[in-house]
C-alpha cells in the first residue's frame, strides 16, 4: 500500500492497566486482588481516589480479614492525573468507618514498570501531613528596591483544598517562609476556594535562603491547625525568570518522619500503564477496510487475516484482543458476520460435538464480549426479579446432605428444630420455586431480546444444524446457543450478580450458597439435561423433574429465539434505532434553587430520571410518561457539588442553556459515591462535543448574596474550579470510539508482527512449491501481505506524529478490577 497523506495528528490516549481486584487502561487497572491484615476482625471496603478525588467505592465484604472484590470499573482521566490510591475502609454502622491504609501510585511509579506492576503492597498509615490537595495561584516576581532586589510573593487563591472541618470546608490561610521571616494571609472562613489577594515582600540578599516556602493551614479556634499543603519555590530559577505566575500543585510535607508501615497487611495490586496516540481516523481507514473486507457476507470462503491473528495471539491476551475486534466491527455494522466468521471457523476445526464452544478460543471469547456489549439491559431485565427475590428471602438453602448445618436454619415449629430431611425438601422448594420463576421470565422474552443477538443465534444455531446433521446430534445447535446464553452470561451473572451490576453490594455466604445452588440447575438445563451433569452430583436429584420441564421450555425458547426473518430482522433494526436508549436511567432526588434562602435536603423530591443521545427526562415512576428536562444540546457542565452545600453527600449540579441563552443549574442528589460518578460520567459523554463547554464551575451554590464555595457576590463570577468534563467511567453501553479500537487492534498486531513476518514467508515458500491452493478470495499470504504494508504506514504515521505541532489534549483510560 502506498503511503497517504497524513493530517495533524492528537496526543496520546494513556491507558493504564491495573490487575487483581483494581485495573486502569489508556490508564488500565487490573485489580487489587485482596487485603490481607495481619489480626482482628473487620467489614472492609476500598475507595479508590484519582488525586484525593473519590471515583469508586467497591462494595463491602463482611467479617473478613481477606476480602476479595473482582470489581471492574473502567475511568478515563485528563492527562494531568499524578496518582490514583487505594484506601481500605472499615465500615462502621455507628459511627464514621475507620480508614484502616492505603497504597498510592504515582504516574511515575506506574510509567516506571511498562510489563506492568505486580505484587504485593504493604498497606502505609494515612498521614495528614500527606493527605493533601488542590492548587494554589501564585505570582512570584524579582522587583528592584530602594536597598537592593526584593522578592515579591502574591498570594492569590486557592482551589480545591482538603476540607478538615466537620462542616465539610476549611478555614485557610498561608504562610510565606523565606530567610527566616513569615509572613501570613488573613483567614478565609468556610471555603475550599479561598481568594486572598494579598502581596509579601522581602528583601533578596546574596547569601539568602534558596527556597521560598508557601504553606496553606486550616486555622482552628481551640485544636491545632491542620496542614494543607505547601510549595516551595526556587530563588535561583526566579531570579533567572525575574517573573512567575500559575497554579501549583499542593504538595505534602516531606520533612516530617512517616510512621511505621508493615503492619497494616498488604494489597496484591497487578498495575499496568499504557500511551496510546490515537491517529485521525483517515490513518486507519486502510487496516479498517482490510478487516472488514475479512468478514463481509459476500467474501467467498473463512477469510485469512482473522485465523492468523487468532494463532498469533497468546492465550493472556485473548480477551483484550477479542473485545477490541468485537467493537471495531460492531461499530461497522459487521459485528454478526464477525461472529459468523468465527463460528465457521470453530466449527471446521471440532470433530467432536461435545467440545464445541467449550475452549476459551477467540470464537468464545468474542461471544462473551458481544453478549456484554448487546445484552446487557436484557440480562438485567430477566435475572433481575429472581435475584432481588434472592437477596430478600434470605432463606437458608442446602441440597448436599453432608452441609448441611440444622443450627442455621431454625425451628420448624416453637421449639423443635427442622430435621435434616425437612431442610433439604425445604431447600428444594425454595429452588425450584426460583428456577420456575426464571424460565418463566426467559420463555416470555422472546421480542424483549436485541434484534442484533437473536440474529446472532440464528446464524450460530444454523452453522452447527449444518456441521451436525445427523439425529444423534439434534440437541448440538440447542446446546451451542445456550453453551453462550446460558453458561457464559446468565450463570455467571447469578454467581456474581454485583459485578454484572444487579447488586450493589456482594452476597453473604448464605445467599452466595443459593445463587451458587441456582446456578447449577441452569446450567444442567443448559446442558439438556446430559447424563454427564447429573452424574457429578447426585444429590441434585430431586430438582431433576424441573430439570426435565426446564430443558423442554428452554428449546421451545430458542426455536422462537432463532426463528426471525431477514425481513423481520431490518423491520426490527429499524424500530429500534428509531427509538433513542436510555444511557442512564433510575431514581434521583431534585431540588431547583431560587436564587435566594436556604437550602435545605428536605427540599429534594424524588423522580425517575432517563438520559438518551436527545435529552434529560424525568417522570414520577420508571412507567409514567416522561417529560423533557433538559435538551443534550444545551448542556454545559455536570460537575459534583461540596457537601457543605446542602449538608448532603452525593450531589450532582447539571449547568445548562435555557431557550433563551441563559445559564441555569439544576441540582440533583444520588444515593453513593458510585452511582455519583456514573451520573456524572453519562452525562459528560453524551454532551462531549457540545458547543460552549464550561471550563470553570462554582462546586458550592449562590445561597443569598454570595457563593458558598468562594464567597464571590457576582453570580456570573467565574467559576473558582476546573471542570471535569474528561473523567468519566467507561461502561459496556458506551458509545464505541472507532478510532481507538483500531488503534488497540493495530497496537496489538505491532507487537505480534515478527509472528506475522514468519507467517507470510512460510505461506509464500508453500505457494511456490505448490503447496497451498489459493482460493476464490485470494491467498492467504496476499492479504497477509497487504496486512504488513498497512503496518508499515501506520508506524510511518505514528513517527511523523512525534515531530508535527502540538498535538491535542490527551485522554486516559482506567481501568479498575477489584
Amino acid at each position: 500500500m502506498g503511503s497517504t497523506v497524513r493530517p495533524q495528528v492528537p496526543a496520546p490516549q494513556r491507558r493504564l492497566h491495573v490487575g487483581c481486584p483494581f485495573t486502569l487502561d489508556t490508564a488500565s487497572f487490573w485489580s487489587i486482588l485482596q487485603w490481607s491484615p495481619l489480626s482482628g476482625s473487620s467489614d472492609p471496603y476500598c475507595i479508590v481516589k484519582v488525586d484525593n478525588e473519590p471515583i469508586i467505592r467497591t462494595a463491602t465484604v463482611w467479617k473478613t480479614l481477606c476480602p476479595f472484590w473482582g470489581e471492574e470499573y473502567q475511568v478515563h482521566l485528563p492527562p494531568t492525573f499524578h496518582a490514583v490510591a487505594f484506601y481500605v475502609m472499615d465500615e462502621d454502622a455507628l459511627s464514621r468507618d475507620d480508614v484502616i491504609g492505603k497504597v498510592c501510585l504515582t504516574r511515575d511509579t506506574l510509567a516506571s514498570h511498562p510489563k506492568g506492576f505486580s505484587g504485593w503492597a504493604p498497606l502505609t498509615e494515612v498521614d495528614p501531613n500527606e493527605e493533601v490537595q488542590g492548587e494554589i495561584h501564585l505570582r512570584l516576581e524579582v522587583a528592584p528596591g530602594t536597598h537592593g532586589k526584593r522578592l515579591r510573593c502574591s498570594v492569590l487563591e486557592a482551589r480545591d483544598l482538603a476540607p478538615k472541618d466537620r462542616n465539610g470546608a476549611s478555614d485557610p490561610f498561608v504562610r510565606v517562609h523565606y530567610n527566616g521571616r513569615t509572613r501570613e494571609t488573613s483567614v478565609v472562613k468556610k471555603s475550599c476556594y479561598p481568594r486572598w489577594n494579598e502581596t509579601f515582600e522581602f528583601d533578596l540578599e546574596e547569601e539568602a535562603a534558596e527556597a521560598l516556602s508557601v504553606e496553606a493551614w486550616d486555622w482552628d479556634l481551640v485544636s491545632r491547625n491542620d496542614f494543607l499543603g505547601k510549595v516551595v519555590v526556587n530563588v535561583q530559577r526566579l531570579c533567572s525568570a525575574q517573573q512567575e505566575e500559575g497554579w501549583f500543585r499542593l504538595q505534602p510535607d516531606q520533612s516530617r518522619s512517616r510512621r511505621g508501615e508493615g503492619n497494616l497487611g498488604s494489597l496484591q495490586l497487578e498495575v499496568r500503564l499504557r500511551d496510546e496516540t490515537v491517529l485521525p481516523s483517515v490513518c486507519y481507514q486502510p487496516l479498517v477496510q482490510l478487516l472488514c473486507q475479512e468478514v463481509k457476507p459476500d467474501n467467498q470462503g473463512p477469510g485469512h487475516l482473522i485465523p492468523v491473528i487468532e494463532e498469533t495471539t497468546s492465550a493472556e491476551c485473548r480477551q483484550e484482543v477479542a473485545t477490541t475486534l468485537l467493537k471495531l466491527f460492531l461499530g461497522q455494522g459487521l459485528a454478526k458476520d464477525f461472529l459468523d466468521l468465527l463460528f465457521r471457523l470453530e466449527l471446521g476445526r471440532t470433530s467432536e460435538a461435545n467440545t464445541l464452544f467449550r475452549s476459551n478460543s477467540l470464537a468464545s471469547k468474542s461471544m462473551e464480549s458481544f453478549l456484554k456489549v448487546a445484552g446487557m439491559r436484557y440480562l438485567h431485565g430477566i435475572l433481575g426479579p429472581v435475584i432481588d427475590r434472592v437477596f430478600e428471602e434470605k432463606k437458608y438453602v442446602e441440597l448436599d446432605p453432608s452441609k448441611v448445618e440444622v443450627k442455621d436454619v431454625g425451628c420448624s415449629g416453637l421449639h423443635r428444630p427442622q430435621t435434616e430431611a425437612e431442610v433439604l425438601e425445604q431447600s428444594a422448594q425454595t429452588l425450584r420455586a426460583h428456577v420456575v420463576a426464571l424460565l418463566s421470565a426467559i420463555c416470555r422474552s422472546v421480542r424483549a431480546c436485541p434484534v442484533v443477538v437473536r440474529a446472532t443465534f440464528r446464524q450460530l444455531f444454523r452453522r452447527v444444524q449444518e456441521r451436525f446433521p445427523s439425529a444423534q446430534y439434534q440437541n448440538v445447535p440447542f446446546i451451542a446457543v445456550t453453551s453462550f446464553l446460558c453458561l457464559r452470561f446468565f450463570s455467571p451473572a447469578i454467581m456474581s450478580p454485583k459485578l454484572f451490576h444487579l447488586r450493589e453490594r456482594h452476597a453473604d455466604a448464605r445467599t452466595s450458597r443459593t445463587l451458587l445452588l441456582l446456578a447449577k440447575v441452569v446450567q444442567n438445563v443448559s446442558n439438556m439435561d446430559a447424563p454427564i451433569s447429573r452424574a457429578k452430583e447426585a444429590w441434585m436429584e430431586p430438582l431433576q423433574p424441573t430439570v426435565r420441564r426446564g430443558v423442554v421450555q428452554l428449546k421451545d425458547f430458542i426455536t422462537k429465539l432463532v426463528d426471525v426473518e431477514e425481513k423481520e430482522e431490518l423491520d426490527l433494526q429499524r424500530a429500534c434505532n428509531s427509538q433513542a436508549p436510555p444511557v442512564k436511567e433510575g431514581p434521583l432526588f431534585i431540588h431547583r434553587t431560587k436564587g435566594k434562602g436556604p437550602l435545605a435536603s428536605s427540599s429534594f423530591k424524588k423522580l425517575y430520571f432517563s438520559l438518551t443521545t436527545e435529552a434529560l427526562s424525568f417522570a414520577k415512576t420508571s412507567s409514567s410518561k416522561k417529560s423533557a428536562f433538559i435538551k443534550l444540546a444545551s448542556i454545559r457542565a455536570a460537575e459534583k457539588v461540596e457537601e457543605k452545600s446542602f449538608g448532603s453527600s452525593h450531589v450532582m449540579q447539571v449547568i445548562y442553556a435555557d431557550d433563551v441563552g441563559r445559564a441555569q443549574t439544576v441540582y440533583l442528589q444520588c444515593k453513593c459515591v458510585n452511582e455519583l460518578n456514573q451520573w456524572l460520567s453519562a452525562l459528560r459523554k453524551v454532551s462531549t462535543n457540545n458547543p460552549g463547554l464550561l471550563g470553570s464551575y462554582h462546586p458550592g451554590i449562590f445561597r443569598g448574596d454570595r457563593w458558598s464555595c468562594c464567597h464571590q457576590k457576582d453570580k456570573t463570577d467565574l467559576g473558582c474550579d476546573k471542570t471535569h468534563s474528561r473523567v468519566t467511567l467507561q461502561e459496556w453501553s458506551d458509545p464505541l470510539d472507532h478510532d481507538l479500537e483500531a488503534q488497540l487492534i493495530y497496537r496489538h498486531l505491532l507487537g505480534v508482527e515478527a509472528a506475522l513476518r514468519e507467517k507470510h514467508r512460510l505461506l509464500s515458500g508453500e505457494r511456490a512449491a505448490d503447496v497451498s491452493p489459493t482460493g476464490s478470495g485470494g491467498a492467504p499470504e496476499d492479504s497477509l501481505a497487504q496486512l504488513l504494508l498497512v503496518l508499515q504506514d501506520l508506524q510511518e504515521a505514528h513517527s511523523s506524529s512525534l515531530a508535527g505541532p502540538p498535538p491535542r489534549e490527551p485522554h486516559h483510560l482506567l481501568e479498575l478490577q477489584t
